[in-house]
């Protein structure tokens, strides 16, 4: 999920156990913290497991002392996943901060968003892709019509489906879209219920380094624009503009700590259990981490290809008409400070 994105985020939740998890402030999570002190802003984000810098955040407090700056704290929900149930968290204000993709993020826009985006992350070109079984008898594109692909609907998945299909000239309805959750994928997959799989790092890491899988294409050879962005609940970003600030800064000065060494950020918690990393997946997500990027702001380069996604899914009939992304997006340097 990907900062950096986190590699082998942990499994992903049924949006009602994510809302059922998360707090229910309705002022936006403020508590007082003493009479007569400012009111601290308290931070909902979702638990991010096992790995990357925001999991290593929570263990070494790093980040409560960064948000310390400017009142406020973290509260840790429901596990990270993917963001159609964040985004509905968002909207129903049991949630103030989650990362997803631009394409999950277009298909919550089309909706009636309670939300807006303010950082995004370079789409990840190695960790998401379509997966094959090694020893597949599909070893092209072409080779896929006519056979079964599991892809989640509306977003990541499904994108890099109809990219790969579209610049091969394969018309959709060719190919059987499968559709499925992520988190149950696997075992569908791994038992050749489906020829193949289009997914993220996130699920491909694994299946990569424990399942005899491999990618068909992946982002890059399918021209993906698949950024990661993180989205801040609209009631959030208008009462603390300067806590999403500082928050974006520790996301940009720890993702690029993260790039540079990217074996430090796994296994934070424990090297044990299902969380934990295996030796064989260590190495792939290490390589996948090294050629990723950190999060910065959105610029117009960025925004033009965010519009590039909205239009590819309009044509595509994901969402019934070209969503419009600028109005959901928040300039950084308007906050205060400036960017880095």
């Amino acid at each position: 999920m990907h900062p950096s994105r986190p590699v082998l985020a942990a499994t992903a939740l049924l949006a009602t156990t994510l809302l059922a998890a998360c707090g229910s402030s309705a002022d936006g999570g403020a508590t007082a913290a003493g009479q007569g002190a400012k009111a601290e802003a308290v931070l909902r984000l979702p638990d991010p497991g096992n790995n990357g810098f925001l999991a290593l955040g929570k263990k070494d407090g790093s980040l409560d002392r960064a948000l310390a700056a400017v009142h406020a704290k973290v509260a840790w929900t429901g596990s990270a996943g993917p963001f159609a149930p964040a985004a509905q968290a968002l909207s129903a204000d049991q949630l103030d901060v989650a990362q997803g993709s631009i394409t999950s993020a277009v298909a919550a826009l089309a909706q009636k968003p309670g939300f807006k985006l303010f950082a995004q992350t370079a789409p990840d070109g190695v960790g998401e892709g379509i997966l094959v079984k090694n020893g597949s008898p599909i070893k092209t594109v072409q080779d896929l019509v006519g056979h079964k692909v599991a892809v989640s609907q509306g977003g990541t998945s499904e994108y890099l489906l109809l990219k790969a299909l579209e610049k091969n000239g394969i018309p959709a309805d060719k190919v059987e879209r499968v559709y499925l959750r992520a988190d149950q994928t696997a075992g569908v997959f791994n038992s050749g219920q489906v020829d193949a799989w289009a997914t993220w790092n996130t699920f491909s890491t694994p299946s990569i380094a424990n399942s005899g899988a491999h990618f068909l294409v992946n982002g890059k050879e399918v021209g993906s624009d698949n950024y990661a962005v993180w989205a801040v609940r609209n009631g959030f970003a208008d009462k603390y503009p300067e806590v999403v600030k500082a928050f974006y800064t520790y996301l940009r000065e720890n993702g690029l700590k993260e790039k540079a060494d990217p074996a430090a950020y796994l296994n934070v918690f424990t090297d044990s259990g299902p969380t934990a990393v295996s030796a064989a997946e260590k190495e792939v997500a290490v390589e996948v981490t090294r050629q990723g990027a950190p999060a910065d702001a959105i610029g117009e380069a960025d925004i033009a290809r965010f519009g590039t996604v909205a239009a590819f899914f309009a044509e595509q009939k994901v969402t019934k008409q070209t969503v419009d992304v600028k109005p959901y997006l928040i300039d950084l340097g308007a906050l205060g400070g400036g960017t880095k």
